[in-house]
């Protein structure tokens, strides 16, 4: 991501001097806990992507940092609400806010975020960035109701998943994408080029995150993680796809009952191997990220085309 952050600079620490004084608060305990959200975010890649979509398209304006706050502030609700349902005590390698302040706090905070990025696009009427953002909240939970509802039936079929992803994921880097675009040129059809660009790019993204559970790298959560939760996820439905029934119906029963034993989510992640389906997985990756690319050779060449490139290429190249 290095030709990003070197053409958008200046232009990211002003957007972090503007994050930061979204989410001050003057209650204490409110205050404390998101200065700790503030300092263990991570690398900022959705407002990156809003930014670089605005520079694309013509200036960054003030639209386009309010929407790269608002993209953040979303996001990280998200993420605090996330941890609560998953009941997960790490994030990016730091106790969560679940695990320090427990449900309560957390809920509240991922609500007040929530309410902040409304209220900042609201105040200053930027109500088509609200709307285009907004849809992607609704589609966010819609794919992790869809994902929870699956999970409990291990019924998910690839059409299934694709259509999780693409509204728990890919919603939110499409909007971001598309929220820039607008926020710079007020143009539809420019808007609508950079959501399916930044759909795609979610999409890969998506699946590359799924081909850590089958990896051996430390990458910030364990190994046969969605296993042990009952994600079925593109490498594992290929395998249930592509196997014998009777060796579906033996790794079904371990998802199903054995799903905390190590042992047992070992042999799931073998089977996995042995089936293709980690290749099948970075194929279909692969096809999502030359989507993404060939959406960009409609604009012209330029240092924000190549930085929106590189950063592409990072999301489905990425170590953790």
């Amino acid at each position: 991501m290095v030709k990003a952050q070197q053409i958008i600079d200046s232009e990211l620490k002003q957007f972090e001097g503007l994050f930061k004084d979204a989410v001050k608060s003057n209650v204490p305990l409110l205050d404390r806990i998101l200065k700790y959200v503030v300092k263990t975010k991570g690398k900022q890649l959705r407002p990156m992507f809003v930014l670089l979509s605005a520079k694309l398209c013509g200036d960054i304006t003030q639209v386009t940092y309010r929407a790269a706050s608002l993209v953040e502030l979303l996001h990280t609700a998200t993420l605090v609400h996330d941890d609560v349902v998953d009941e997960a005590a790490e994030r990016r390698g730091f106790f969560s806010v679940y695990a320090l302040w427990k449900n309560k706090a957390s809920v509240l905070v991922g609500d007040y975020l929530l309410a902040k990025g409304l209220l900042l696009s609201l105040e200053n009427k930027d109500f088509k960035v609200l709307e285009i953002l907004s849809d992607a909240v609704k589609k966010m939970s819609e794919g992790e109701l869809m994902q929870l509802e699956k999970s409990r039936l291990l019924n998910i079929t690839e059409e299934d998943y694709f259509s999780i992803i693409r509204n728990k994921t890919a919603s939110l880097l499409a909007s971001a994408c598309a929220a820039g675009a607008y926020s710079s040129s007020q143009d539809e059809g420019k808007t609508e080029q950079l959501r399916l660009f930044g759909e795609n790019t979610g999409i890969a993204f998506q699946i590359k995150d799924d081909l850590f559970d089958y990896g051996s790298d430390d990458v910030g959560k364990p190994t046969g993680n969605d296993i042990r939760e009952k994600k079925l996820t593109l490498p594992l439905i290929y395998t249930l796809k592509t196997v014998s029934s009777e060796e579906r119906r033996k790794l079904i029963y371990l998802i199903k009952n054995k799903n905390k034993d190590k042992a047992s989510v070992q042999v799931v992640i073998d089977a996995v191997k042995k089936a293709g389906g980690i290749k099948y997985a970075e194929e279909v990756m692969e096809s999502y990220k030359k989507a993404a690319l060939d959406v960009l050779e409609g604009f012209p060449d330029t240092a924000s085309k190549e930085a929106l490139a590189e950063m592409v290429k990072f999301t489905t190249e990425r170590k953790k």
